[in-house]
């Protein structure tokens, strides 16, 4: 009789276990929806190793052309943000703005190289930071592709063995980003009113050829 009873009580627990599983899980369609380029991040936290680790564990298990895995990952904490922060650009389209606006400056970044050149490099970094930002909005972060940066200044600065291809900021968004759906021939530059970060988006049906 107490077995029974106990055995009935572990197979509720699985199965709560199971539906609360169920519960939380969330759409890719979501993660790309939240998955927004951050450009103003909340100083006050800080991302961990681990947490970067976690990223640079998704990216390994994204697609590589002809599997050559040619992409290195240099994680910068807090601790060495200085040595980055001064030698990127965000915002090209909103240069008046001078972004990061003070006070909302990334502190932790992944740098990623490439230790040979060649015309697959270019897809697997496409994949790779595509991938890490999933990861990290999936994680509760979010994050921004950097490509004007000082590569001399950077490379020296953090010692890279390899030439660094792109940066990737990451942290907790302290901005509010909101997709615009727009028809084609519209305006696509990202824009700000009101404190609200506006990215246009063509719409699914302007996408479709034929």
């Amino acid at each position: 009789m107490a077995d029974n009873y106990l055995g009935r009580k572990m197979e509720e627990y699985e199965a709560q276990k199971c539906a609360s599983v169920r519960t939380r899980r969330v759409s890719l369609i979501s993660l790309l929806a939240k998955n927004r380029s951050t450009r103003g991040f909340d100083t006050t936290f800080k991302v961990r190793k681990d947490q970067l680790l976690s990223l640079v564990e998704a990216a390994r298990l994204a697609p590589s052309a002809r599997n050559q895995q040619v992409l290195r990952f240099r994680l910068v904490t807090a601790e060495e943000a200085h040595l980055v922060l001064p030698h990127i650009g965000l915002g090209g389209a909103l240069p008046e703005l001078h972004l990061p606006l003070p006070d909302t400056e990334p502190n932790a970044f992944v740098v990623i190289c490439a230790t040979k050149e060649g015309r697959y490099v270019d897809m697997d970094l496409g994949i790779a930071a595509q991938t890490i930002l999933l990861r990290a909005v999936e994680m509760g972060l979010n994050g921004v592709c950097i490509a004007a940066f000082d590569r001399e200044t950077i490379s020296a600065n953090l010692k890279l063995p390899y030439p660094p291809q792109l940066i990737l900021a990451i942290g907790r968004s302290a901005e509010r980003i909101e997709i615009v759906d727009i028809a084609e021939g519209e305006e696509q530059k990202y824009y700000r009113k009101n404190g609200v970060h506006f990215v246009p988006k063509l719409q699914t049906e302007d996408l479709i050829i034929g």
